[in-house]
């Protein structure tokens, strides 16, 4: 059985070609389902929190002579652990033969899921986002920011990329580290820059993504353009949102999973709630874009806004272990 630590899975991971395993898979479906959420009380005792436990598992049946594969993504979150110096969530993917249920691969699960997520908004950026798309402002510092940066970079000519964050020194030491990584990494120039002002940047830019813990909008459709996407890669509780209801009513939106989305994403479950939007103002998932059911953004249209949300699905999690596995 393959061991494949985080820099082994980075490696392994090409970002088009990961984006291509997605739309693959999309297209081709896969056994999903439910994850499953088990609490695991105070594990240290009294006065600590609750621990969780997520299982997370899919499958894809033999084909072609091929074998079927079954992924399994394990995460904890102990929300304790800061105190000891140590990350609150950990992840691990096991990759079994879908024929024998041998095991195959145990990868880093925590390097995978910031591949593929950020993969995946580039997968929605394909076909939703203007071909001509070339300024990018992204919302947000943390561990996804860098990868979603790089990847929409790659599928579309972006030129300027703008960052906002809570943290204005976060924000600068980013642009700064992508400054001197980012051109050899798309292999063109692009100039990086941190921005105080979130308000003229979201106005000024063709895509934009977001990937924070927020529970307040960071997006506002007063502030939104003809032309523009909308990337929301945060708030994956109903209680987060990254979007005002004004960004949803405005916008064609999609998600990478109707079942997730509906029922995970702040920023459509609580406008639904509030009366504010339909579940039918959802135009398509990844399933439906993959597959050429629905349309995303029409070639040539320059007016329309599309707003892309995501909540993650295991079937993103099996593409990803398939393709760092390898042929083997």
């Amino acid at each position: 059985m393959k061991v494949l630590s985080g820099p082994e899975v980075e490696a392994a991971l090409d970002d088009m070609a990961l984006i291509d395993r997605l739309a693959a898979l999309f297209k081709a479906g896969c056994e999903m389902p439910t994850r499953h959420h088990h609490t695991i009380a105070s594990p240290t005792g009294p006065g600590s929190a609750d621990a969780t436990l997520l299982l997370m598992p899919a499958w894809t049946q033999a084909a072609a002579g091929a074998s079927g594969r079954i992924g399994i993504k394990l995460v904890t979150v102990f929300p304790d652990n800061g105190k000891r110096s140590l990350p609150s969530i950990y992840g691990e993917y096991l990759l079994l033969d879908g024929t024998t249920g041998a095991p195959l691969a145990l990868l880093d699960g925590t390097v995978l899921t910031k591949r593929r997520t950020a993969c995946a908004s580039g997968l929605a950026s394909r076909y939703l986002s203007r071909p001509e798309a070339a300024s990018l402002l992204m919302i947000g510092t943390g561990a996804l920011a860098p990868h979603l940066i790089r990847v929409h970079a790659k599928v579309r000519p972006i030129e300027e990329v703008a960052i906002w964050g809570r943290d204005t020194a976060k924000a600068e030491d980013l642009a700064a580290a992508l400054a001197r990584s980012l051109p050899a990494d798309v292999g063109r120039p692009i100039t990086v820059r941190a921005v105080a002002d979130r308000r003229e940047a979201v106005a000024r830019a063709d895509i934009v993504s977001c990937a924070t813990l927020s529970k307040v909008p960071l997006v506002e459709g007063a502030w939104l353009r003809e032309g523009q996407h909308v990337d929301l890669v945060g708030a994956y509780t109903p209680e987060m949102r990254e979007s005002d209801d004004a960004a949803v009513q405005r916008a064609q939106v999609y998600v990478d999973t109707r079942a997730g989305a509906l029922k995970e994403a702040g920023d459509l479950v609580q406008p639904i709630a509030a009366g504010r939007i339909a579940e039918q103002a959802v135009k398509a998932d990844l399933f439906e874009l993959a597959r050429g059911e629905r349309p995303g953004r029409a070639a040539g249209d320059r007016k329309a806004i599309t707003l892309f949300k995501s909540v993650g699905a295991a079937l993103e999690d099996l593409a990803a272990a398939e393709l760092a596995f390898g042929p083997g």
